[in-house]
């Protein structure tokens, strides 16, 4: 199976909305505990979001990060939770306290890391291999603010590359891309998505249930990339060794790869 790519937050002190974001059709449903809550909501959103996880509701949970006043609470309200299918642990740049979180959650618990500060990025290859973690995340807001620089491709170009590369090394999943600000412009919600696919992501954090079907259509093979494959595929078919495909170009076992990697269902 393909790893969740499109992941809607929903904020953990609106319940009303929590069913609406599980029928809104993304793969994965994070129910936000952070930056979305207010502090003073902040234990409202815990309570209810326990109540949702516990009567049938199914959801991820994006606590609050290790460090601050609500951690602990978030971590024992969650652990065990019938319908808890993983947390999101932002600010995510200690490894030590990683490993103990995905301790305290248990095995059956997926924990994705948020790497969104410079500590975070700095660390990024020993946070990928913690013990518990299981995917990487990308917070380009927060470590832009941090860095001073802008959120724009160029200037989070070498973040997004390094993530890739530790999920990689890691042997996890290829990451998850931050969000998308622009919520009703589909247009710019694919091409960010596509721009991230190209650099090796497969995965996208949404805002607003407008943007899931642009962020899948982005992250998804082109039509293009579907057709080139099947030509490679085609050309390939029956040779034992390298051979020119339709454009003219070499044919090999990475380009075999790649062409296979597009058609896996």
């Amino acid at each position: 199976m393909r790893p969740e790519a499109t992941w809607l937050f929903v904020p953990g002190n609106v319940p009303g909305r929590f069913a609406k974001a599980a029928a809104a059709g993304a793969d994965a449903v994070v129910v936000d505990l952070e930056d979305a809550v207010r502090p003073e909501d902040k234990n409202t959103a815990r309570a209810e979001t326990l109540c949702w996880l516990s009567e049938g509701g199914q959801a991820w949970v994006r606590l609050n990060a290790s460090g601050t006043l609500w951690f602990d609470a978030d971590v024992d309200a969650v652990a065990g939770a019938s319908g808890l299918l993983g947390v999101l642990v932002p600010k995510a740049e200690d490894p030590a306290a990683l490993a103990a979180l995905a301790a305290r959650l248990g095995p059956d618990t997926a924990v994705v890391a948020l790497i969104e500060t410079a500590a975070g990025l700095h660390r990024v290859h020993d946070v990928a291999t913690t013990l518990g973690v299981t995917r990487l995340a990308f917070g380009a807001l927060d470590l832009a603010a941090e860095l001073g620089a802008d959120d724009t491709a160029e200037a989070m170009l070498f973040a997004r590359s390094t993530i890739v590369l530790a999920s990689r090394v890691a042997g996890l999943p290829a990451p998850i891309d931050g969000v998308t600000t622009v919520v009703h412009d589909a247009d710019a919600v694919t091409t960010a998505a596509r721009r991230a696919r190209s650099l090796g992501f497969r995965g996208k954090l949404c805002i607003h249930p407008a943007q899931i079907e642009p962020t899948a259509r982005g992250l998804a093979p082109s039509a293009a990339d579907i057709a080139w494959a099947r030509d490679v595929l085609q050309a390939a078919d029956g040779s034992a060794g390298a051979v020119t495909g339709p454009d003219g170009r070499m044919i090999d076992k990475p380009v075999l790869d790649r062409a296979h990697a597009i058609l896996r269902p």
